[in-house]
């Protein structure tokens, strides 16, 4: 008996210490982050896979954003269409804006800018709101959150489509008919389009952080749209002012302006190429690559953080 006692027990199995480092304890059970940020590559794939949500929800909000009012989607025309009545009464009647633009190309000149440049500031204004105006969608399903802004975009593409109907009218009211120049507002339009893009995904990874930004923007949108030619032209009002050469070179390059040029020549017999800055097509496609592929990368490098905190 005492043999037995002095003999050692047999060796027991001994459980294995618990990992401490815990991404590689989920590293081999294949786990990985939920809402983890893909690689680029990856996420363009993802964005591509879900086109037909973009597309879906960019034509659910543009019609559940007027149908509320009695007029219902007639106020994606009568809108602009108002405003453009607003500055012909303010800045061509009375402050003189038409000035070095002849009497009967003022008004195409004028509602051109205007739709133009709402296209831009829409996609900047519905770009802020994106994501955090959209957080119950962003923390309850998982999907590329690029979708969001791409589709604030292509929604007020949309919407500026339905303008166009009512700006052919006035250029044919105003004697510039459809010729082979119409033909070029399909790519300024595509560039303005790459460019607002760019500006949504930026502006919403912004505003996802920062909701107090949709009540600022208004402010520095308006600035930009003064200082674009909206209502005059830039040459014409600069030409006997005291302003250095090259403030009246970054007004005239500036994104709104360029776009807006574009489409002018494109539409308005009389708008020739004297009233556009040297290299204008190349601007326009710069701005548009330097918008969209900044836009997109910034905005893709916050993919993990949106909708948390």
């Amino acid at each position: 008996m005492s043999q037995a006692l002095d003999t050692p027990p047999a060796a027991s199995a001994r459980p294995e210490p618990p990992e401490t480092d815990l991404a590689a304890l989920a590293a081999r059970h294949g786990l990985t982050v939920s809402g983890a940020r893909p690689p680029l590559g990856a996420y363009v794939r993802q964005l591509w896979g879900r086109r037909h949500f973009i597309l879906a929800f960019s034509q659910a909000k543009l019609t559940a954003q007027y149908s509320k009012a009695k007029l219902g989607q007639l106020w994606q025309v009568a809108t602009p269409l108002l405003n453009a009545a607003v500055y012909f009464f303010i800045f061509g009647l009375l402050l003189g804006a038409r000035k070095g633009i002849p009497s009967e190309v003022y008004v195409p000149f004028l509602v051109t800018g205007v739709f133009v440049f709402t296209f831009t500031q829409s996609s900047v204004l519905a770009g802020v709101r994106a994501i955090s105006g959209n957080l119950g969608l962003v923390r309850a399903l998982h999907f590329p959150r690029a979708s969001l802004p791409i589709s604030f975009a292509l929604q007020q593409l949309q919407q500026l489509l339905f303008s166009m109907i009512v700006l052919v009218v006035i250029m044919i009211g105003f004697r510039s008919y459809p010729d082979a120049s119409w033909l070029l507002v399909v790519p300024a339009l595509a560039l303005q389009f790459v460019f607002n893009t760019g500006l949504a995904l930026i502006f919403a990874r912004m505003g996802s952080k920062t909701p107090d930004l949709a009540q600022l923007m208004p402010f520095v949108l308006r600035t930009w749209m003064y200082a674009s030619g909206v209502m005059f032209s830039i040459p014409a009002m600069l030409e006997d002012k005291n302003v250095p050469a090259w403030l009246a070179d970054v007004l005239q390059w500036n994104p709104a302006a360029v776009y807006m040029d574009l489409v002018r020549f494109a539409l308005i017999d009389q708008y020739d190429s004297s009233y556009l800055p040297p290299h204008v097509w190349a601007f326009a496609l710069g701005w548009a690559a330097l918008a969209g592929v900044v836009g997109f990368v910034y905005f893709w490098k916050a993919e993990e953080r949106y909708g948390r905190g």
